[in-house]
């Protein structure tokens, strides 16, 4: 999985500026991460990554790279 990409696709999702969203980020720190920012985020990785990741993992990432990091890891498990 391309970062820069996952990134770009956080960015579309929250609707915030391009390249505005870092690896780094606390999800608890954005303010568009909400319970409809987790739904999106579960059909985002389905389409663009073809991985199915509950919402219960979801809950224990911190960052955005925790997020990335998640959809690696499924992405793992389903080849």
């Amino acid at each position: 999985m391309n970062l820069a990409e996952f990134y770009s696709k956080i960015d579309e999702l929250l609707e915030t500026d391009p390249g505005a969203i870092k690896g780094g980020d606390l999800l608890a720190d954005l303010d568009m991460w909400d319970s409809l920012a987790v739904l999106s985020f579960i059909a985002m990785a389905d389409k663009n990554y073809g991985v199915n990741i509950p919402a219960k993992r979801i809950a224990q990432c911190r960052s955005v790279d925790d997020l990335a990091a998640v959809v690696a890891e499924f992405q793992l498990v389903s080849k």
